[in-house]
């Protein structure tokens, strides 16, 4: 018996998992496997979306090249009439794939076995008002369906085992709520896109240099990332916080926040140029299931998306207990992670108890919102507070913390 690469130990499958166990072991110990920014993914697939709402004649160009993205997800995977029709709101998970196929083996590890080590959940309320983005730690234990070979074992396995639809399931059954579209992103999508965007600024608290990724911030302050740099900043784990994957993630929601006010900005949706650009650069490097590779689809969640206030727009982390800060470790859910879905399927909109996670994160005491965007934020006064559940909104400024372990 070979414990795989998610921790399942499956004879029939011992000689597959000794390829991919050898895989990692050729990698060096801080530069876990396909550290792709789907945090980042997540508000591409909005960027791309936007894009779409510019007008019928950015899709006209790009219809052939939108439908050979399609990956169907399930056996009924199709546009839906209109979102508002679907109960309880709807839902886009987002995967990171650490393919090293042609472009995207920029670290020369070579092309063995496929894992999803980014996947992000985002929940739009039915009265499309609110969204929550869940990122699951890619060391999370979780139950696999047969589609992964059952058992349980790491959630950034199952693309391993199965197909894009084989995440979907998996996630859909972990959260207990439908899923209905799903997309599919990779290292070259994200350069391509973050240089389309012109860059992010992003906030750190101090020095950050990481050999692995080829970072290198040498002070406090806030830097425009583009490219290659952006990719090396949010695939960075050993130079951020205690080291953990956990600390990479609330690091990454540091990214995430900028470019979602970023993407919001008049001057961003406004320029049609860029949003041609970034739409080119997401077609070329995204997979989307039949379901979101419709542009009708595409415009609704668009309009949808662009009148999200920023601060009903709320990152978490899926509160977890265990693991470890060498990446080998398990991460098991923890009953606050379980709270979070209950909130989710009530379309509950809710608060947390602060900016970041003092971990990978913390407040960015400088950062201010224009007046324009502080004029179109919610009354977030009376709601609840959900404990144990870390992470910010969109209309939060943070920075991320260099290593401290």
């Amino acid at each position: 018996m070979t414990e795989e690469p998610g921790g399942v130990e499956d004879a029939s499958g011992a000689s597959r998992a000794r390829r991919v166990a050898a895989r990692h072991a050729r990698r060096p110990r801080q530069n876990p496997a396909g550290l792709i920014l789907g945090t980042v993914a997540s508000v591409l697939v909005i960027v791309l979306i936007a894009g779409g709402a510019v007008g019928a004649v950015v899709w006209n160009t790009f219809s052939k090249r939108l439908e050979a993205t399609i990956v169907k997800i399930s056996e009924t995977d199709a546009p839906p009439p209109d979102l508002g029709a679907i109960e309880g709101g709807f839902n886009i998970l987002i995967v990171g794939s650490d393919t090293r196929e042609g472009a995207n083996n920029i670290d020369g590890s070579g092309t063995d076995g496929v894992l999803n080590d980014v996947n992000i959940l985002l929940h739009v309320a039915q009265d499309q008002r609110s969204a929550v983005v869940v990122s699951f730690p890619r060391d999370l234990r979780i139950p696999y369906p047969d589609c992964a070979i059952g058992g349980d074992g790491k959630i950034n396995s199952v693309l391993y085992w199965g197909e894009l639809g084989c995440v979907v399931q998996t996630v859909s059954e972990f959260a207990d709520l439908p899923i209905q579209f799903a997309a599919m992103v990779t290292f070259s999508g994200v350069i391509e896109m973050s240089d389309a965007i012109g860059g992010v600024d992003v906030c750190v608290a101090g020095p950050i240099q990481d050999e692995d990724t080829g970072l290198n911030i040498g002070a406090a302050g806030t830097y425009n990332l583009q490219g290659v740099y952006a990719l090396a900043f949010l695939r960075t784990r050993g130079a951020v916080g205690d080291g953990s994957d956990l600390s990479r993630v609330s690091s990454q929601q540091v990214y995430l926040s900028s470019l979602i006010r970023k993407v919001k900005s008049d001057g961003t949706l406004g320029d049609i140029g860029k949003l041609l650009g970034l739409s080119q650069a997401a077609l070329a490097n995204l997979t989307l299931s039949a379901g979101l590779a419709d542009p009708y689809t595409l415009v609704q969640i668009a309009l949808v998306l662009k009148n999200i206030p920023l601060n009903r727009v709320t990152f978490t982390q899926f509160p977890t207990y265990g693991g470890d800060t060498s990446g080998h470790g398990y991460f098991f859910p923890s009953d606050a992670g379980f709270t979070l879905f209950d909130y989710i399927r009530a379309d509950q909109p809710f608060v947390l108890p602060q900016v970041g996670d003092d971990r990978g994160s913390t407040i960015d005491p400088n950062g201010q919102l224009t007046e324009a965007q502080q004029e179109q934020l919610a009354d977030n006064s009376g709601l609840p507070v959900l404990d144990g559940v870390t992470g910010q909104t969109a209309a939060d400024f943070s920075c991320s913390v260099p290593y401290y372990g």
